[in-house]
């Protein structure tokens, strides 16, 4: 392997300059920085990356806990949201340490408190943010840097990107009652979760303002999977009395109350109405297509990323906080009501 001394006797400079010039620093001439750079170049050289970190005090490392139960995620949300930090990450020369565990349990705030204290990363990313969201109590006490998909009612000050789902309940909400949809059921997330907070009061706003109530039996939560958006729905539509639209609060629980309905005789778009909310890729190749709220999953996570890297390198003095517009994309899930 090459090193600085096999540079520094090509070119007849000490050791200390060719360092210098490789790392950028000003006090080294312009010329004599290109022919340095030019025979590092030639020559094969690759810097000692650890060697730098150590240097520098940093791990140009990011770091991503998944909050999600099982051995792999079957979300697609977080395959998209992924590629979008990683590429971002990989743009500025980030790398990116990725880990899963179940949410709200001590195996997760282990994995936060190992990444801080052992100094494993530079800043973390936090998505699916809680009501009272232990991780950014935690982050916050240690003053160290994040940025979260997500608001929460954590106090503190901290880097923030996210959606405004109740605009996008609203909208949707909206949609279905200008069909003549009047009995209208909600597949909810988690109750712990700040967005089904925003996305219940989108829905709640857009039948108050239509004069329509909000029947208890008809709102439910489910647990973001397939599987727990059928099992909502299927219960909902076996009742004597069933909503003729429902809205859930990710794509995969609509997907489910989908096959929920077809399990009961129902076709959806005609005699039973889902949308839901994200996007993801499945959506448009659902059967039927279903009509869901779009968030720029990939593009977010890009933000969320750059914002974080923007305050590791000080070209941002506060965190901010960025909300994205929601889009409703019509498909074919949806239509009048018969009724």
């Amino acid at each position: 392997m090459t090193t600085l001394k096999d540079i520094a006797r090509r070119v007849g400079y000490s050791v200390t300059t060719v360092s210098r010039a490789l790392g950028g620093y000003d006090d080294v001439a312009e010329e004599t920085r290109q022919l340095i750079l030019k025979t590092a170049q030639e020559m094969g050289y690759r810097p000692n990356v650890l060697a730098r970190r150590l240097q520098k005090q940093r791990t140009d490392t990011l770091g991503f806990v998944i909050p999600t139960f099982g051995p792999r995620f079957s979300d697609p949300f977080f395959s998209e949201f992924l590629a979008g930090i990683g590429n971002e990450a990989a743009s500025h020369d980030y790398d990116l340490l990725v880990s899963t565990r179940p949410p709200d349990t001590e195996e997760e705030t282990n994995a936060y408190e190992r990444m801080v204290g052992e100094r494993r990363v530079d800043g973390l990313i936090v998505t699916r943010t809680r009501i009272d969201d232990a991780r950014i109590a935690y982050l916050l006490s240690r003053n160290f840097p994040f940025a979260a998909f997500g608001r929460t009612q954590v106090r503190g000050h901290y880097a923030c990107v996210d959606v405004d789902g109740e605009k996008g309940v609203f909208q949707a909400t909206q949609y279905l009652i200008d069909l003549g949809h009047r009995d209208i059921g909600l597949i909810l997330p988690p109750d712990n979760l700040q967005f089904a907070v925003y996305r219940r009061a989108g829905f709640c706003r857009a039948m108050k303002a239509a004069g329509l109530p909000v029947r208890s039996e008809w709102e439910r939560s489910g647990d973001l999977t397939e599987r727990g958006g059928y099992a909502v729905a299927i219960d909902m539509l076996r009742a004597a009395e069933h909503p003729t639209a429902i809205i859930a609060g990710n794509d995969l629980m609509a997907i489910g109350a989908m096959r929920a309905a077809r399990e009961v005789g129902l076709v959806v778009g005609q005699d039973l109405s889902v949308v839901g909310f994200d996007d993801i890729t499945l959506a448009e190749h659902a059967h039927p297509p279903l009509t869901t709220v779009r968030q720029p999953i990939y593009e977010i996570g890009r933000h969320v990323c750059r914002e974080l890297i923007q305050m590791l390198s000080g070209e941002v003095s506060e965190p901010r906080q960025v909300l994205f517009e929601p889009e409703l994309v019509v498909r074919g899930s949806t239509g009048p009501c018969k009724a």
